[in-house]
């Protein structure tokens, strides 16, 4: 004991790769976890009497991120390690703090799925600035600049003997509040998913697992394999499903929305469904899972990937589907059918700044008429809403509603330019759906035809301090997870609107698409015992199930006077010859004015 001295045992149990580690810890919590501060803070205000429980949270989220980094970072590679973590904390720390959004397994797969032009949608001036201050600079000075002396290699008793310290006083730090955690660990799940980059690591490894460790055997599992084909109507059915993209329920006219979002629907005999919930809370879940027989709580990419979906089983049953993509891609969807990606001007007739999702209507009638002996399914995947730019997804014609953000980082705008630019998408993709409608209407007399309108998910626009979407979906808020659907019939369906309308307000999801798919093709299956029967409204397949009939449809009820845009908001489209009003004169159909070589 004579020999012990203090300072010299701190010097070896803090050696210089040991210190690093330290400083690039408290850099990463004081610069790059502004979130994660800003939800304790509101969730235990420092002058609120809950002061130390507050201290005690900062001080464990930042232990737990020394004891993370002491775990991966050794030697000459730390050097490289740390870099790395500097410069990924300081991307995820921006969108963390500018949009709210979490790092997580789905966050990841929108990352790997983004392509070039919805990546520079996410860029802005402020992001570079932030990025280059609080990543660029200290990674390039740890690469080139730190000394040599701190990338030595500690010996394996000063590492443990300093993680064994950490976790003393991690439980240190945690006993005399233990209360206080439980209630935060059961209640406040969203605010410790911001600790960045622990929770980023952890999702990472998480996704790593769930895909890298994905058995590609090429094995597709059959589903519904009893399906069979009921009844043989002499026409042949003409089915356009449209998937919307990141639209809210609340913001659309038809379901009391104040402002006018659906000019043209309204004028329109169809069904917005009310109570309809999506399967994610993003596009890379919720299209394959809508399409898909698991539902939500079974889905997984895992176990879609190897099983045959909806359109598989139409496919089989000699329907022939279609899938043109105004977005990113079919998520794996339409693997075995015909594509086609509307994304470059080359199909696309209907290109300015973006193409857009009317464009996906040139051609159809070729199509369709090259199509008669069959029945027919199209899916339309919109561009949509797809955020941060709201006002690149309408043509300059549709900004009706004013001031609109026209920049990516939403906190340079205020929440009436936010909400105008986003409404204004609501209100071109009500032009886009009317326009699928017109084109449906010309082929009525010969085969029966229907729209649906299903969003993949909805969009936070700065509620609880939230933007965009992707939040896991067992705290996800509303406006990400409730979805518009609307449908509308031709005269030569098997049933009316009228028979529909009654159940608008019926709770639905995305896990009810799959068999309503295949009873609009007269198919039956004993999987689909569904509990809401009225979706199996087919006369012939409800006979066969042994349903009773749907009541008789009312007389058709007089539609009411097109609403017009008064003032000087009258919305003027340059598709056609001229400007044209669209509260005022119906706009032709896009279809019929555009040609478009097929792939």
């Amino acid at each position: 004991m004579k020999n012990f001295s203090f300072p010299a045992a701190l010097r070896q149990l803090f050696t210089p790769q040991i210190l690093l580690i330290w400083g690039v810890t408290l850099w990463l919590m004081v610069f790059d976890n502004y979130a994660l501060v800003s939800n304790l803070t509101q969730l235990y205000p420092p002058l609120g009497g809950q002061s130390g429980l507050l201290l005690s949270l900062l001080l464990f989220f930042t232990l737990i991120t020394a004891l993370w980094l002491l775990l991966i970072s050794h030697g000459r590679s730390a050097r490289w390690l740390l870099a790395l973590v500097l410069f990924s904390s300081a991307f995820a720390g921006f969108y963390m703090q500018e949009f709210g959004i979490i790092i997580d397994t789905v966050m990841l797969d929108n990352l790997l799925q983004t392509d070039k032009k919805e990546a520079a949608g996410l860029f802005s001036w402020q992001m570079i600035y932030f990025v280059t201050a609080l990543g660029v600079v200290p990674a390039l000075w740890l690469l080139f600049r730190a000394p040599q002396a701190w990338f030595q290699r500690d010996s394996l008793r000063i590492r443990g003997l300093h993680i064994v310290l950490l976790l003393v006083v991690l439980v240190t730090c945690v006993w005399p509040y233990s209360a206080g955690y439980a209630s935060f660990i059961r209640e406040h799940k969203l605010a410790r998913m911001y600790l960045n980059p622990g929770f980023t690591h952890y999702s990472l490894i998480k996704w790593a697992n769930q895909h890298l460790t994905m058995p590609d055997n090429g094995a597709l599992q059959q589903v519904a394999k009893d399906t069979q084909r009921i009844g043989h109507n002499s026409k042949h059915e003409l089915v356009i499903m449209v998937v919307g993209e990141t639209a809210r329920y609340d913001r659309f006219s038809l379901n009391g929305y104040h402002k006018l979002t659906n000019p043209r629907l309204q004028q329109e005999n169809v069904v917005s469904f009310k109570q309809v919930s999506s399967c994610g809370t993003s596009t890379g879940v919720s299209v394959p899972c809508m399409f898909s027989i698991l539902g939500r709580e079974q889905y997984s990419a895992k176990k879609a990937k190897h099983m045959e979906n909806a359109l598989d089983v139409l496919k089989q049953h000699k329907i022939s589907v279609l899938w043109r993509d105004n977005n990113s891609d079919s998520k794996g969807v339409a693997t075995r059918m015909a594509y086609e990606d509307f994304q470059s001007p080359a199909l696309n007739k209907a290109c300015d700044t973006e193409c857009r999702d009317v464009g996906m209507l040139g051609g159809l009638d070729t199509y369709i008429q090259t199509h008669q002996d069959k029945d027919i399914m199209i899916v339309l995947h919109q561009m949509g809403n797809h955020g941060p730019e709201y006002y690149r997804r309408y043509p300059k014609a549709f900004e009706k509603f004013t001031p609109v953000c026209r920049s990516s980082d939403l906190s340079k705008c205020s929440q009436q330019e936010i909400d105008n630019a986003y409404d204004n998408a609501i209100l071109y993709t009500d032009y886009f759906l009317s326009e699928v409608i017109q084109l449906l209407k010309k082929y009525d007399h010969s085969h029966e035809t229907a729209m649906l309108y299903v969003a993949d998910h909805g969009e936070s626009l700065g509620e609880h301090g939230l933007y965009l979407h992707a939040a896991p979906y067992m705290i996800a808020p509303k406006e990400q997870t409730h979805v518009p659907a609307i449908l509308w019939l031709g005269t030569q369906f098997e049933y009316s609107t009228q028979q529909i309308r009654p159940y608008h307000d019926y709770p639905l999801s995305h896990d009810d698409l799959f068999c309503t798919l295949l009873t609009a093709y007269e198919l039956k299956s004993d999987t689909c015992h569904s509990h809401y029967n009225w979706l199996i409204a087919n006369p012939e397949v409800r006979a066969e199930l042994k349903l009773p009939p749907l009541p008789a449809p009312p007389a058709a009820p007089q539609l009411a006077a097109p609403a017009v845009v008064s003032g000087n908001q009258k919305i003027q489209t340059q598709d056609g010859p001229g400007p044209q009003v669209v509260s005022v004169k119906s706009i032709p159909n896009t279809a019929s004015r555009r040609s478009s070589a097929a792939t």
